[in-house]
């Protein structure tokens, strides 16, 4: 019998940039605990309220609670630099961070990172993945080929011979394949230790900090990083990231069992965008994605650049709900949509003139999909006011509920603007 605990987590079910940040706030209101399971500083999530946007990367989209617990789990990779900066600057901005806690397995993101990340995007040449360059791939390479260094072993007696040698492991794929510049032992030793003097007091073990909460009852709300069809195994690969960023890595990557997570809510938007390069069935580059892109807002919230735009993919987020683990859905921005006269859902791919209906595991393949449209018509009225399922004019209703027929998931609730209060439940969280 399934223990019924309160822990909740949201993940991207799209290609990331869903309004994850926003979701996981709202629930962070009533949650007493808000854990980053994956992922480094290249997630940036942005969160409004009050009248006033706040953006976070690593630090979790809880921390604008003073109640809740914020955790940076063992999964993560964590760049104690940028930590730090985004602390500051949180703390600038009048909210406490002593309620943040860093995970002691964590591993650590080195300029090196950042540096191979840049030089091997430049190698790839036509081939380029689109990284944010923030050493995220590159971290997670050492870590699986165990050159990665932890946060727990900075205070191990012999850190500092541990950290000579992988200063030196790494100069040497830095000078001698990419002709890059070398890094000075005594700088990154002395750098390093003046970011985790700031932080050591916020070190735990966080799966021990995780389970207790949930053992005790306690709403543990698990906050993922870019979106299902980024997922390492399960997203477009190679244009994907770095870790498995579905629900499935949230019991891995805040170290507790599977059998603790009891709901996985995928966040959407009521359209797909997508950053940088790979297959997307459904984008469109008309002045239909032109006014979309401009009424979202669609700009990445690290780079600024542009996102690609597209109809909404049922294909996709079928497959997104059958890898990733997810229950219910909750759709964001569903506003954006309000001046279309007549809006497309993609219900399947044709490929080389057969019908499929899950994408294929080749982005090659996928690249040569062409979407099988149904199209509703648009409600091209202003729902930013509406506080409930039944305010919303009829056409809007319609393409809600047959996104929910297509894909086989209820909605947990919908958002018609970037506010805590334009967030409507349909229901309860555990319900």
């Amino acid at each position: 019998m399934k223990n019924n605990f309160k822990s909740l987590v949201v993940v991207g079910s799209q290609w990331g940039d869903e309004g994850k940040g926003k979701i996981t706030d709202y629930f962070a209101q009533k949650a007493e605990m808000v854990v980053r399971f994956a992922g480094g500083d290249n997630a940036g999530h942005m969160i409004e309220f009050g009248g006033a946007r706040h953006k976070v990367t690593i630090v979790p989209s809880g921390i604008f609670n003073r109640h809740v617990k914020n955790v940076i789990g063992n999964g993560t990779v964590v760049n104690l630099t940028n930590l730090v900066a985004e602390m500051k600057k949180i703390n600038e901005a009048g909210v406490d961070t002593s309620n943040l806690f860093v995970s002691d397995r964590a591993h650590i993101i080195f300029d090196w990172h950042c540096q191979i990340d840049a030089l091997q995007e430049e190698s790839r040449k036509e081939r380029i993945i689109g990284t944010t360059k923030r050493g995220i791939g590159p971290t997670y390479a050492d870590k699986a080929s165990r050159y990665g260094i932890r946060i727990c072993d900075i205070e191990q007696p012999e850190f500092k011979d541990i950290l000579k040698e992988n200063v030196d492991y790494h100069n040497q794929i830095i000078t001698q394949l990419y002709n890059g510049t070398p890094y000075v032992f005594e700088e990154v030793y002395a750098k390093l230790m003046d970011n985790y003097n700031v932080i050591k007091n916020n070190i735990v073990d966080s799966g021990e900090m995780v389970a207790e909460a949930i053992e005790e009852n306690q709403f543990v709300l698990f906050e993922g990083a870019q979106g299902v069809l980024l997922d390492i195994d399960h997203g477009t690969y190679p244009y994907v990231t770095s870790s498995t960023c579905s629900a499935n890595n949230a019991s891995t990557g805040a170290g507790i069992h599977a059998k603790h997570i009891q709901k996985v809510v995928g966040i959407a938007k009521a359209y797909q965008t997508r950053v940088g390069f790979g297959g997307m069935p459904t984008e469109i580059i008309d002045e239909t994605a032109h006014r979309i892109r401009e009424r979202g807002r669609e700009y990445g919230s690290n780079s600024g650049k542009p996102r690609r735009i597209g109809y909404f993919d049922a294909v996709a987020m079928k497959y997104a709900i059958r890898v990733g683990g997810i229950d219910e859905l909750f759709l964001t921005l569903l506003d954006v949509l309000d001046t279309e006269k007549e809006i497309k859902i993609c219900t399947a791919y044709e490929l080389d003139g057969k019908c499929i209906k899950t994408m294929p595991a080749n982005d090659n393949d996928l690249k040569r999909c062409k979407p099988v449209y149904e199209t509703l018509p648009g409600w091209e009225q202003d729902i930013t006011k509406v506080t409930s399922f039944a305010e919303l004019p009829i056409n809007a209703q319609n393409y809600m509920n047959r996104i929910k027929e297509i894909v086989g998931a209820e909605f947990l609730g919908f958002s018609v603007g970037p506010d805590r209060k334009q967030t409507i439940m349909l229901k309860g969280e555990f319900e």
